[in-house]
């Protein structure tokens, strides 16, 4: 929070935000955000440090000794694991798109720059083919647009280009601006030129410019009817926002893994004492964050599948934590 105070307090006095607003419709909905993106990793290291407190204090070698199986020590990190596991959980897939969408509304309103789309190009249903140079939100107006409109045998049906195409908020009515239109027939085509032309189009410019946070404050049945239609017109962004509909349930199942591997490790008496686990705890998660984000970056930008980059953090570290496990002490 102070880092992002930091950062945008400018913004927020320049766009005269609400001081109560900052922190009841921003802040607020930050504390989940990031608590919840970071909290197997607070998990981890709150079970490394009193892990390693017990074994500094030579309470885990009684226990070993009393005869009672080392998995029996692991019960209660399993049920507490459990619970946070089901929490969160719940938070991914019911609060935090709510929670998102008040926080990215407000620095929307109060933080973003303008949104910029240039050279874009969709596919609507494998018939519809829309291109534009540029959008900016501020003056809400597409430049050079053009659409096509194609049969299923592929032959030519409709053909429109503009200067500039202005979409009225929430509906599908568009407004041409200098406007080259062509109705292609069986027998004769249908030309019109002109100065403005309103018309209807079945998508709105939110189906063509957004931000790449949208998939952010949708449920799981919106994301998925939204992934749907992204690869229906050929987005180059479906991977993203696939990733962010299987985190929702590959994230939290990251507590199970970092429990195991922070008991492992931990459960053994050292030299170091507790500082020494920790940075060994510190050292796991910073290579466990790395590997997360190559996953990710192979899915965007190679082709990588986006559910394998989303679990397969999860796949190394739980053989991680096993072989961890299995030479620890009994």
């Amino acid at each position: 929070m102070v880092f992002d105070i930091s950062e945008k307090l400018s913004d927020f006095v320049s766009n005269k935000a609400p001081i109560d607003l900052i922190f009841t419709e921003y802040y607020l909905n930050f504390l989940v955000y990031y608590g919840n993106t970071f909290s197997s990793i607070i998990v981890f290291i709150s079970v490394i440090w009193f892990t390693a407190k017990m074994s500094q204090d030579s309470e885990i070698v009684p226990m070993l000794f009393s005869g009672r199986p080392f998995i029996r020590i692991l019960k209660p990190y399993a049920i507490s694991a459990t619970v946070l596991l089901l929490l969160s959980i719940f938070i991914n897939h019911y609060l935090l798109p709510i929670s998102n969408k008040i926080r990215l509304d407000f620095e929307e309103k109060y933080y973003r720059a303008n949104m910029i789309v240039e050279n874009y190009h969709a596919e609507f249903n494998k018939e519809k083919y829309v291109y534009f140079s540029s959008y900016n939100n501020e003056d809400n107006i597409v430049y050079h647009f053009t659409m096509e409109q194609w049969s299923k045998s592929n032959a030519p049906l409709y053909f429109v280009r503009a200067t500039m195409a202005k979409n009225y908020p929430g509906t599908f009515r568009w407004e041409l601006t200098n406007y080259y239109e062509r109705k292609i027939g069986d027998t004769e085509d249908k030309l019109s030129v002109g100065q403005k032309k309103d018309t209807v189009f079945t998508f709105k410019i939110e189906d063509l410019a957004y931000r790449d946070n949208r998939s952010e404050i949708m449920n799981d049945s919106d994301l998925n009817a939204f992934i749907a239609r992204e690869e229906a017109k050929g987005s180059p962004n479906v991977a993203v926002h696939k990733i962010v509909l299987y985190q929702r349930t590959a994230m939290p199942f990251a507590v199970y893994v970092l429990t195991l591997i922070g008991v492992a490790v931990s459960s053994r008496k050292k030299r170091g004492g507790i500082g020494l686990n920790i940075a060994i705890g510190l050292g796991f998660v910073f290579i466990y964050i790395f590997s997360m984000k190559i996953a990710s970056v192979a899915a965007i930008n190679v082709g990588f599948p986006p559910l394998l980059a989303v679990w397969i953090p999860n796949i190394l570290f739980t053989l991680v934590g096993v072989y961890l496990y299995k030479i620890s002490p009994k």
